[in-house]
């Protein structure tokens, strides 16, 4: 979902099963954030997969791998791959050198980078400065998963209030007087109800 110039929505779980997720919140550059939004909805089995070898599987959400790329779109260039390892297979991602990036881990223990860090499950990498173009990593167990996570620099200022990220404090306050006042985006807001709420109430 690109909230651009204006967005409402709830973030409730459809049903009342437990889920795992992960959410990524990307920034708009200044010339995106007044762009019309955009919502791109691909369930699971419209998730581009590829399959290097056996024991090595790649959900490619947002980017490109192994030369398999993602039909979601974004505005701020961005990767978000998904990978799962046996016990001693080796994989390597490539990385844009011009992005920055981290590597959060689900489950399972590996060695990542040309260093061989070793990481365990519920720790963040962070690619500093992205030094080559790829990261190596090897699994060391059966139930490695991992998210490769990248992007692009928009190096502009950023001030955060609530659920608004814009450039400059004036900026700020014109997106919540926007949003009180049902304008620039926001028209339907102060009427606006979730069809799922009640069932969480």
């Amino acid at each position: 979902m690109s909230a651009a110039k204006g967005i409402v929505h709830a973030e409730i779980p459809a049903n009342g099963n437990r889920a795992h997720g992960l959410q990524l919140w990307v920034n708009l550059a200044k010339k995106d954030k007044y762009s019309e939004p955009n919502y791109q909805e691909f369930p699971a089995e419209k998730v581009v997969e590829v399959v290097p070898e056996e024991g090595i599987h790649i959900k490619v959400i947002a980017g490109e791998s192994y030369g398999t790329q993602s039909p979601v779109m974004t505005r701020t260039p961005t990767m978000f791959i998904d990978v799962k390892l046996k016990k001693g297979k080796t994989m390597e991602q490539v990385i844009p050198k011009s992005f920055n990036g981290f590597i959060y881990t689900i489950s399972g223990t590996a060695l990542f980078g040309g260093d061989k860090h070793k990481a365990e499950a519920h720790h963040t990498l962070v690619l500093s400065e992205n030094d080559g173009t790829y990261i190596p990593v090897e699994s060391l167990s059966d139930d490695c998963h991992f998210v490769v996570i990248a992007g692009e620099p928009i190096k502009e200022p950023i001030v955060q209030h609530g659920p608004f990220v814009m450039n400059t404090k004036q900026e700020i306050y014109q997106a919540f007087a926007d949003y009180q006042h049902g304008r620039n985006g926001f028209e339907g807001a102060p009427e606006w109800t979730s069809s799922i709420r009640d069932k969480w109430m």
